[in-house]
């Protein structure tokens, strides 16, 4: 991945910014990836103090203007201690990103597969109680049946690609990876992938794919809640 002039231009600030205590700065692809959505980037820090955050608040327009997200700034010693919050995220840019300046902060690190798993049932089981109440409160509705599965693309391709980093085939495209989850649990084919493929949907197309939409969530949700390790890809 070549490195842009506006993340060149953020290292300038950072290094501004933080002087000697700036440490490293990583450009990462997020987990759901939109097309021509900002770039993402990470930068460690020896210290975080309250006015630095201050001085990037000055330039963060600047920053958004050429085309950057809002930059994850670390403490080095949070980096670590991190990994088993929020382990869909910094799993999803320890497996790919790229060092812009300092050394990787990411040697030598891993997410536990455990950690992965818990965090994706808590989305799977997420998703299903929304589409659930969002499935009474649609009232039998056709447009509101199709604005609640549209509204629920964004989390699914986040799941979907969650689940399949569980499986240890992370896909670059969601719809990709709906697929391949649909294979590894033995859901319908394009269970998942239909909402993926077809938003915005209409109130038709909504009341043909929400039954086995929310069967396969379901199913879904059983599998990740059962799933053991590596192994369980083959016992399935």
């Amino acid at each position: 991945m070549a490195v842009p002039d506006s993340v060149h231009a953020l290292e300038r600030d950072l290094h501004d910014i933080f002087d000697s205590r700036f440490l490293s700065l990583v450009m990462y692809r997020p987990v759901v990836r939109v097309p021509g959505g900002l770039l993402h980037t990470l930068a460690t820090v020896q210290e975080l103090r309250l006015d630095d955050l201050r001085r990037c608040a000055d330039r963060v327009v600047v920053w958004q203007d050429s085309g950057l997200a809002t930059p994850l700034l670390l403490p080095r010693h949070e980096l670590g201690r991190s990994l088993d919050s929020f382990p869909l995220e910094f799993g999803a840019i320890l497996a790919d990103h790229e060092v812009v300046v300092g050394s990787d902060p990411f040697a030598d690190m891993r997410v536990d597969d455990a950690d992965i798993r818990r965090a994706c049932e808590v989305q799977v089981r997420s998703h299903l109680l929304h589409l659930r109440e969002g499935y009474v409160e649609a009232r039998g509705r056709g447009d509101a049946l199709g604005e609640l599965l549209t509204d629920s693309v964004a989390p699914l391709a986040g799941l979907v690609t969650s689940i399949a980093r569980l499986l240890g085939q992370p896909p670059s495209q969601a719809t990709t990876a709906a697929a391949m989850v649909e294979r590894m649990a033995h859901l319908a084919p394009g269970s998942l992938a239909a909402p993926l493929q077809h938003a915005p949907l209409s109130g038709e197309q909504a009341r043909q794919l929400f039954p086995p939409h929310l069967a396969a969530i379901d199913q879904l949700t059983r599998y990740v809640d059962s799933w053991s390790g590596p192994d369980h890809r083959s016992r399935a």
